[in-house]
């Protein structure tokens, strides 16, 4: 659902990025906002609720280059955590072009992932979407704890269609821009097809 603004020739793509709560969707976005050149991006926009908050802001990446002629600009999003706040969640996935599934890695954790990602499936479905034709990826972050789940036994319980799996610690930034590299990859090659 790429929006096309002819008169600055520019493609807007968006992003979400979704999971359980906590599990490093924020952390994300800010380190991308915190390294991304001022120049290149729009205002960090953070919309709080009392125990979550979503988070959105548009950047430009230079070195992904141009869709006909036109630059691309990446619109990225965070969706609140808790399944209390499904209708937002829905609300946020409107118009998705890609996704990004951050799971934690955290033993504790692995249900909840379970649920997220079901839950992520679900509300696809609502906004006509197929998570199977669309541009996907499946982040395991927090890998720098000491009681994360092996990566091979979680890609297994929640790798959906043999999408690209990266490893991350958000808070230092290993394996944010692979990811985003990644979603923005795919989210390029269909809009390329189309």
């Amino acid at each position: 659902m790429t929006f096309i603004n002819y008169a600055s020739r520019e493609i807007n793509c968006k992003i979400v990025y979704y999971g359980p709560g906590l599990c490093g969707k924020t952390t994300n976005l800010q380190y991308i906002y915190d390294s991304t050149a001022p120049q290149a991006k729009g205002k960090l926009i953070s919309l709080a609720t009392e125990t979550e908050r979503t988070l959105f802001f548009d950047f430009m990446p230079l070195e992904l280059g141009t869709v006909r002629g036109f630059k691309t600009r990446f619109h990225l999003y965070t969706v609140p955590g808790q399944v209390y706040y499904d209708a937002s969640r829905k609300l946020i996935l409107k118009g998705v072009d890609g996704v990004v599934f951050v799971a934690d890695s955290q033993e504790e954790r692995m249900d909840a992932n379970i649920e997220s990602l079901y839950n992520l499936e679900e509300n696809l479905e609502a906004q006509g979407f197929d998570l199977m034709k669309l541009p996907y990826v499946l982040q395991l972050n927090k890998r720098d704890l000491p009681n994360v789940v092996p990566a091979e036994e979680l890609t297994a319980e929640l790798m959906k269609k043999e999408e690209p799996v990266y490893e991350a610690v958000a808070t230092t930034g290993d394996g944010v821009f692979d990811t985003l590299k990644a979603v923005a990859k795919q989210v390029l090659t269909e809009l390329r097809k189309g």
